[in-house]
């Protein structure tokens, strides 16, 4: 019996002494003094000891454990200073080497000039709406006078998710969930983003929309150009000037095209405005009486207009951006200079 001890002894401080780290220290201390350890386990032969020995039995097994936990102990305090010196040493900071300085963050041009447009809409008593972006063919086509067989379908290259769903290719989707749900007056501004099948510089397959809807009694087309033009002047300068030219959306009738003077020339013409003087923006029109027939309110009481326009294309007017994918690749040179 105590050779067997004299053994377990003589390992357990071997073991101790080898040890390089705590939890090795750790290791050994469950070894030999766990509940399941082999010291542990001398203590429960105890019952196989004649009763005249078991004093003396107990007594070195009583030493056995005395001199590996006085050993464990003093090797703990020694592994813990070390590591402790180690980690200090390794997390020391040279106060003379120069400071990295935490650049602040900017918000992304697109947002800047959304939130500059929801400030301009809110200040003429427009609210924000905001809509799914997987949308039904009924709100993002069939309300708006875009029926299932309409040629119109063939202006927008749609990304279907099956025949009934589709990727919203205009937030007008909204007006039409608003114009069903709501009754008039309704004057609202619906931001966000949209998808289409179409990609080059001045196209991108995702983009942002924001539209605008007002439906009320006697709205005419001087009502919106007065809007657009108070919105041309608040987003871009205080000389702008607003062109309105005819042109065709099924859900506007009659509608127009609208151009700005450009940004950068003032309308005296240049490669930004290709010569013109003028930058094509939106277009826009009278709410087509059939649309909101469609969606239950009364045409002979009510009428309205509305407009649609790229957040993107805002921006770059407004920013001279000459491609849209740098909006998208958030590359910091760019973003930086929005700061």
């Amino acid at each position: 019996m105590k050779e067997k001890m004299d053994k377990i002894k003589n390992e357990a401080l071997a073991l101790i002494d080898s040890a390089t780290n705590t939890a090795e220290l750790n290791d050994v201390r469950v070894k030999y003094l766990g509940k399941s350890g082999e010291i542990s386990a001398l203590m429960r032969d105890m019952a196989g000891v004649p009763k005249e020995e078991r004093p003396m039995v107990g007594k070195l097994v009583n030493e056995v454990r005395f001199a590996v936990e006085e050993a464990l102990s003093k090797k703990t305090e020694l592994l813990a200073q070390a590591e402790k010196v180690a980690r200090l040493k390794a997390e020391e900071i040279d106060v003379t080497l120069p400071a990295i300085g935490n650049e602040m963050g900017t918000l992304h041009p697109l947002t800047i000039v959304k939130n500059e447009l929801i400030d301009i809409f809110a200040g003429m008593g427009f609210s924000v709406v905001e809509g799914p972006e997987i949308e039904s063919d009924l709100y993002n086509f069939q309300l708006l006078n875009v029926p299932k067989d309409h040629p119109a379908r063939d202006m927008q290259d749609t990304f279907y998710i099956n025949d009934n769903m589709v990727l919203r290719t205009q937030t007008s989707a909204v007006q039409a969930r608003v114009m069903t749900t709501e009754k008039p007056p309704i004057r609202i501004v619906c931001p966000g983003k949209v998808y289409r099948s179409d990609d080059d510089a001045s196209h991108s397959p995702i983009f942002n929309q924001f539209e605008g809807l007002a439906v009320d009694k006697h709205i005419t087309m001087g009502d919106l150009k007065g809007c657009l033009e108070t919105f041309a002047q608040k987003i871009f300068s205080k000389d702008t000037k607003v062109r309105l030219r005819p042109s065709y959306f099924p859900f506007t009738e009659p509608s127009v095209e609208v151009d700005v003077t450009c940004a950068m020339c003032h309308g005296k013409g240049c490669r930004i405005c290709k010569g013109t003087g003028w930058v094509e923006i939106l277009g826009a029109g009278i709410v087509n009486p059939v649309v909101l027939d469609m969606c239950g309110i009364d045409s002979k009481e009510y009428s309205g207009f509305a407009f649609g326009f790229g957040i993107d294309r805002i921006a770059m007017i407004k920013y001279g951006i000459p491609n849209i994918k740098m909006l998208y690749e958030n590359d910091e040179r760019f973003l930086k200079q929005f700061n």
